[in-house]
């Protein structure tokens, strides 16, 4: 009997000291996944959204960046306005509903760029603050989430080019391609190095006066000669603008300018009266009449030679016809020989007869 007792007793405290267990385990996991202490009120309040944005169950509720609760819900609101699709049950310490004004917002940020979603709500201004069971306005985040997936491109982008400059800056490291070779190889140092050795003896040479741009920099004879040129120029211009000589006369003399005014009046009513076709030389651009004669005129000698070349007429047929230039070539000959034997013979041609009656 005895033993008996003390084995319900050891099976008590067994039972007492599991039952203690897993009180202080259901404690423990309340404390590290709850917002609050054991013993702390929790009041609920709820925002609207046309987007969860992959927000959890469990995530944090901030005021301003300070954890005030968390998220107890996340579910379809089934009201037909876009903007209040999903709604979003908030649990917060009561203590905090005091310090959320009824204008405050609430949106849905990530933690990073790529992190947990949680809700934080930027305190308004109102004098009146939110009760239980109250709605709070949320703000439109669409456009900062369509910034995210845009700059997923951009880093995605941005990284390959990483790659790709790194790759580059290996092998310039490496001493290859163009760049490699001058920043590695050492003979473009020696002939930089005895470039400018070279550069630094001219420069001492010409500072010595020696060579052609020495004595140009060094030469007090070429200062001299270059200011008696200026002065000369000066005297030069100080002599035009006097209206000395032909030039200065061109340059300063009013008659010219009123010379050459009227010229080009003159020129301008020359233009306008041939414009008009007054004249013998404005009628022969204007007048169509002149045109027509001359057309005509250039259509006859066009006949006329057609006819000739053609052997039409009598002096066609002397530039056409062989046997006519025959004959009248063969013609010639006998009048040059009849012409030379009268010459010879003029007796024999000339015979005077004298008869009385």
């Amino acid at each position: 009997m005895p033993r008996t007792s003390k084995i319900a007793w050891a099976q008590l405290r067994v039972g007492v000291m599991a039952i203690a267990a897993i009180t202080i385990l259901v404690v423990l996991v309340f404390l590290l996944t709850g917002s609050g202490g054991l013993f702390r009120r929790a009041a609920h309040i709820r925002t609207y959204v046309d987007d969860s944005a992959s927000l959890k169950v469990g995530a944090n509720v901030r005021l301003n960046g300070i954890t005030i609760g968390d998220v107890e819900e996340v579910r379809l609101s089934g009201q037909s306005d876009p903007g209040r699709t999903v709604e979003i049950v908030l649990k917060v310490r009561q203590e905090f509903l005091r310090n959320i004004p009824v204008d405050s917002e609430s949106s849905i940020n990530p933690e990073g760029v790529f992190g947990d979603k949680y809700v934080n709500i930027t305190r308004g201004q109102a004098s009146q603050f939110v009760k239980p069971g109250d709605d709070i306005r949320s703000l439109d985040t669409r456009e900062f989430q369509e910034i995210v997936n845009q700059s997923y491109n951009v880093l995605t982008s941005l990284n390959g080019i990483t790659k790709r400059i790194n790759s580059i800056i290996t092998q310039v490291e490496k001493g290859s391609g163009t760049i490699g070779k001058l920043l590695v190889d050492e003979t473009l140092y020696q002939r930089m190095d005895s470039l400018v050795g070279q550069a630094q003896t001219v420069i001492a040479s010409v500072s010595e006066g020696k060579g052609t741009i020495g004595k140009l920099l060094g030469d007090d004879r070429l200062y001299e000669q270059a200011h008696t040129t200026m002065r000369r120029v000066d005297t030069l211009v100080a002599e035009l603008q006097a209206g000395k000589g032909t030039l200065g006369l061109l340059m300063n003399d009013p008659g010219l300018y009123q010379n050459a005014n009227k010229v080009v009046s003159e020129s301008n009513k020359l233009i306008e009266n041939l414009n008009a076709g007054q004249g013998t030389l404005g009628k022969l651009i204007k007048d169509d009449a002149l045109y027509k004669q001359a057309n005509g005129t250039l259509s006859g000698i066009d006949n006329t030679v057609d006819r000739l070349s053609s052997g039409q007429g009598t002096l066609g047929q002397l530039l056409v016809n062989r046997a006519l230039y025959d004959n009248g070539n063969g013609f010639t000959s006998e009048m040059q020989k009849l012409i030379q034997d009268i010459r010879a013979n003029p007796k024999k041609y000339l015979r005077i007869k004298l008869a009385l009656f």
